[in-house]
């Protein structure tokens, strides 16, 4: 409104400046100078309140003509109206600022009756009026300028449209990264509570044994107890360092520490070892071409063979055997755990595990589901338990 009350005292003042085309006195006077007033009153309030300021202009507008008032000065106000309407109005308020623009022309040629001269011959020359053509055409040129403003503000409005759809379609983005980031995060959370899940359950069973076994041989035989004793201590560092490794993508960049790599096919070895140190009896075997495999299949195998053998030790029985098998294929790794225990009843299946809160295996198939792999898992024919797991490996071309 600033702006608008500036530019309205400066039509102001052309509209109010002695015009040698006013009348002496009278009501045309008068009228004039209301329009010199009302006008330049109006375009103060043009952004606050278009459709009203617009449609008042015109009926000013068609009063003038009807009223035969000579235009003014301040009649540029005119041309500020039509981009108004076209600009900050509603529909209807562009309608009529067009239609008002398109009218213009023709009703201000009807009032003045132009003529031209024409020469009638012998040096005399004559007032004829313009002809149909010349009529339309010099019509058209004088309504040209309210057009050309019209076209403006149309113009200011497509364009104010495409930023505000600028700003929405960012805003949306904005929204949308943030629901990922949110997404990103709950994975992450679910990712650390299945390896917290492993780590705890296989660590702690095999300090559970260990200890059972210290206890028992304790008095007989001290330097077994001894040995068991050593072991629940490495196991308990082990299981330290796995989850400080795990709790530490919780923190911050500054604050993260240097954490072991983690775990992966070659170290499948020292895993069997120490189950067999907590007193399962473990066969181990590969088939194929070892090769480098990516990280996250790599964790999945270590893990699936982890879970697994956590699951003998708790539900196979005493005296129980295991077995374990990873075949290396061209574009598949299968992992086979097996064991001659008392395996799985219906209802533990029916729960989606063997830990006693069916979380074992849906944990692995969680893993599995992620590298897009496939499970298999259910009694073994001659009695115990099997668990397969076939996961797709990319094939270099």
């Amino acid at each position: 409104m600033v702006v608008d009350a500036v530019w309205a005292s400066f039509v102001l003042l052309l509209g109010l400046l002695p015009n040698g085309n006013y009348p002496d006195d009278g009501w045309l006077l008068d009228s004039e100078i209301l329009i010199a007033v009302l006008l330049p009153l109006l375009m103060v309030f043009r952004r606050r309140f278009p459709d009203v300021t617009v449609a008042t202009a015109a009926g000013i507008g068609l009063g003038q003509v009807v009223a035969d008032v000579e235009p003014g000065a301040s009649a540029i106000a005119y041309l500020v109206f039509a981009y108004t309407g076209a600009a900050f109005g509603q529909k209807w308020t562009s309608r009529l600022a067009l239609v008002a623009g398109l009218a213009a022309g023709p009703l201000e040629f009807w009032r003045l009756h132009p003529t031209r001269t024409v020469s009638a011959g012998s040096g005399h020359y004559v007032s004829r009026p313009f002809g149909f053509g010349e009529s339309v055409l010099y019509a058209l040129l004088m309504s040209t300028p309210f057009i050309l403003c019209w076209a403006w503000g149309r113009l200011t409005r497509v364009r104010r449209a495409y930023l505000t759809e600028l700003e929405d379609r960012a805003a949306r983005l904005e929204r949308e990264r943030d629901a990922q980031s949110k997404v990103a995060v709950a994975a992450e959370r679910a990712r650390i509570a299945r390896e917290l899940h492993d780590v705890v359950a296989h660590n702690v069973s095999v300090m559970i044994v260990q200890a059972d076994g210290a206890a028992y041989v304790l008095d007989n035989s001290p330097q077994q107890a001894k040995e068991a004793l050593g072991t629940i201590a490495s196991t308990g560092r082990q299981a330290l360092v796995e989850m400080r490794r795990l709790l530490g993508v919780l923190r911050t960049a500054d604050t993260a520490e240097e954490y072991v790599p983690q775990p992966g096919v070659e170290e499948l070895p020292d895993l069997l070892e120490q189950v067999r140190t907590a007193g399962l009896q473990v066969d181990y075997a590969t088939s194929g071409h070892p090769r480098e495999l990516p990280r996250g299949v790599e964790l999945t195998v270590y893990r699936i063979v982890q879970e697994a053998l956590t699951n003998v030790r708790k539900h196979g029985g005493p005296d129980v055997h295991a077995r374990v098998a990873v075949d290396f294929g061209e574009r598949e790794l299968a992992v086979l755990v097996e064991d001659d225990g008392r395996g799985s009843t219906d209802e533990q299946l029916a729960t989606g595990g063997t830990d006693g809160l069916g979380h074992g295996l849906i944990g692995m198939r969680e893993r599995v589901g992620m590298v897009s792999g496939s499970l298999d898992v259910g009694p073994r024919p001659g009695g115990g338990f099997r668990i397969r797991a076939v996961l797709p490996l990319k094939t270099a071309h």
